[in-house]
């Protein structure tokens, strides 16, 4: 059973491995070809206007590219804002509503006579530094941006 489950994990990582090489190769020749695109591009330029109109051209078309790549990370990352803000606010009534909740506040001092404070005390300092970590996790989960 478990030999299967290995062997799965195994095939699953070789093909991913091979299919990212794959990748690799393709993104580096299409670099190329799209960098020797621009040169015939500058040269065919440079010969019909002169070199300033050529590297002005140039200029203009690397800045529309440019541009065009800030808007989508724009979209991207306000979209990812606001489903991240969306999923915050889903969450955080059921945290509150759970702390406002007044049996729960009973329960709690109920716990608190029964156990002591003695007892009590070095319970709730390892609860409190839980619930730190957990609450910046979640800050910083919150305010991380979105590639």
């Amino acid at each position: 059973m478990f030999q299967r489950v290995v062997e799965d994990i195994k095939d699953s990582t070789r093909t991913a491995l091979q299919l990212s090489s794959l990748a690799v190769v393709i993104a580096f020749a299409g670099f190329i070809t799209v960098t020797f695109l621009c040169a015939a591009a500058f040269v065919a330029v440079l010969k019909a206007y002169g070199p300033v109109s050529a590297c002005l051209a140039g200029a203009a078309v690397f800045f529309i590219v440019a541009m065009i790549a800030m808007a989508a990370y724009a979209i991207r990352k306000s979209r990812a804002a606001r489903r991240a803000s969306e999923r915050h606010e889903r969450q955080k009534p059921a945290a509150y509503a759970a702390l406002a909740d007044p049996t729960v506040m009973a329960m709690g001092l109920q716990v608190a006579r029964t156990v002591g404070m003695k007892r009590l005390l070095p319970l709730l300092a390892i609860g409190g530094i839980a619930l730190g970590l957990l609450a910046s996790r979640h800050s910083v989960a919150d305010q991380a941006p979105a590639e």
